[in-house]
């Protein structure tokens, strides 16, 4: 694959100029006509959920089986390296890294959020009861549980398996080498590269966009004459953040990315612990052994589940299950290729079950914690997180819990900390993967180029918070993920081609792909 010189940069020019010219076209029309903007979005949101909502469940369900067979299959001695090559990153290195990158904003922004909708507006059954808050608590366990982290295993195994073991670019297009040979060189790797970056922007600008939502709520809450719901305050975060992450990037990957991680890894710890111990600690824990239990025992039934498409206008199923689904979709070039270029020497099954079993298992514990909590208050204690999501929307329901407890705004300046931590390292790591997409694979590229991405992140952020916010935000996943989809499950064969390939001999290596090697696509 050619890459071309301007300069001091390292580009592959067709999915370089393609896709900055689109992102670019897309976010000018969201400035010069935000209503439009917002028409558009839902109406394609809403045609696609009416249309392609069982491509969605289904699609991720086979993810889901795929990674598992792979683990448990003779597939799962492979490394994804050399014979010999050990992991770069000690364990909890690599956990921090994958929590940060694979979940960040979103942890914070719907831990309370999410479970309070639930049990205030379930999909099913009258809202506001018993039944209600423990099925808020299962349901919010399966929009974070293992059927995102298997959409990311997808794409993080199949760029770490072709890049560290058959020596192929580190970008998507090299995942289908078994199919397309060196046509994947042309106009067919072009566009599946151009639509993993439209895919890793707008779910990473929807991160960016909630993360700003959640800090400007914050500020309301904690200094008075800030407005807490300001799409203007909103946009001046996000480029005051997105600043800050530019200057992480020219740290790089182990000065500015890992350390973040771990810092922010701390933070999110500390805060955790802290709601733990001063709320109701003896519940939280028996919650989170019955909602685990309840999730696993329903998790199929839930998987294949649609008839909340008959609730409501827009419908539970697209506000909810549809919208992570798409979300986890288009956030999977980003998570995947991250994760990919630091999990070198592990073995497919140490890489499933590390990325699937180790991320879900703390955001079960994250959401325990800080979702009953909330559902405590609201149903034995003194109540007004729910009234005051319904006045001021998802973003306060972090602060709304905090002000029931004591040091309220201590800890929701560390909430404050670690979403902009969480922002910055988002922006980081998919700025890096983008400027891998859009440079054939290179590792090594100016600073400058990074900093083009991570620019074009914040400016759509922006864009969809002045299109529409909460919507704009969900729709665009919606939208964005979906032929992504078809790409993700053309993947899935792909990656069983080349590993049926594999010798499973002690000492022996597979054949590497590329020019002069003899392999081609058959």
């Amino acid at each position: 694959m050619a890459t071309t010189k301007f300069g001091v940069f390292r580009i592959n020019a067709p999915v370089f100029f393609i896709s900055a010219f689109v992102i670019l076209v897309v976010s000018l029309f969201g400035v010069v006509n935000p209503e439009g903007s917002e028409v558009i979005f839902t109406t394609l949101r809403d045609g696609i959920a009416q249309r392609f909502g069982w491509f969605y469940l289904i699609g991720v369900a086979i993810f889901l089986i795929f990674v598992l067979f792979l683990a448990f299959s003779r597939f799962g001695t492979v490394k994804l390296g050399d014979n010999d090559d050990d992991p770069d990153y000690s364990y909890l290195s690599w956990f921090a890294m994958l929590f940060s990158a694979g979940m960040g904003i979103g942890l914070l922004f719907f831990s309370v959020a999410e479970p309070m909708w639930h049990y205030g507006y379930p999909p099913i059954g009258e809202g506001q009861t018993n039944e209600a808050a423990r099925d808020a608590m299962r349901l919010t366990f399966y929009h974070w549980g293992l059927h995102a982290w298997g959409i990311y295993i997808i794409v993080g195994m199949a760029l770490a398996y072709f890049h560290f073991r058959r020596k192929l670019p580190l970008t998507l297009r090299s995942a289908f080498y078994p199919l397309l040979g060196e046509r994947v060189n042309g106009p067919v790797g072009h566009a599946i590269d151009i639509l993993a970056i439209f895919g890793t922007l707008f779910g990473i600008a929807t991160s960016l966009g909630f993360g700003a939502m959640q800090v400007n709520s914050g500020l309301g809450y904690l200094f008075e004459g800030v407005s807490g719901d300001s799409v203007m305050v909103q946009v001046l975060l996000v480029i005051g953040i997105t600043a800050l992450a530019t200057i992480s990037l020219m740290l790089g990957l182990d000065r500015g990315i890992k350390r973040l991680s771990e810092i922010n890894m701390v933070m999110a710890l500390a805060l955790m612990l802290f709601i733990f111990l001063v709320g109701p600690t003896v519940l939280i824990l028996n919650t989170f052994a019955q909602t685990t239990g309840s999730y696993l025992q329903q998790v199929i039934e839930t998987t294949f589940w649609m008839n909340a498409f008959e609730l409501g206008e827009e419908g539970w199923l697209t506000g909810w299950t549809l919208f992570y689904w798409a979300w986890w979709i288009s956030w999977s070039p980003f998570v995947g290729m991250f994760i990919a270029r630091v999990s070198r020497g592990r073995t497919i099954r140490e890489f499933v079950v590390g990325v699937l079993f180790v991320p879900v298992l703390l955001s079960f514990i994250w959401m325990s914690v800080f979702g009953t909590t909330a559902l405590n208050i609201e149903v034995t204690g003194d109540g007004g997180i729910l009234s005051a999501m319904e006045a001021g929307g998802s973003e306060v329901a972090m602060f709304a819990m905090l002000e029931h407890f004591p040091l309220a705004a201590i800890t929701s300046i560390v909430a404050i900390l670690v979403v902009v931590l969480f922002f910055v390292t988002s922006s980081d790591s998919g700025s890096l993967v983008i400027d891998m997409l859009s440079s054939g694979g290179e590792t090594h590229t100016h600073p400058g180029q990074r900093v083009f991405w991570a620019t074009l992140e914040g400016l759509v952020a922006a864009v969809l918070l002045m299109a529409g916010g909460l919507t704009a935000l969900q729709s665009a996943s919606i939208v964005t993920a979906l032929p992504f989809t078809a790409v993700l499950l053309i993947m899935c064969y792909s990656l069983y081609r080349a590993l049926r390939t594999e010798p499973f001999k002690e000492g022996r290596m597979p054949k590497r792909y590329g020019p002069g090697t003899g392999s081609r696509a058959s």
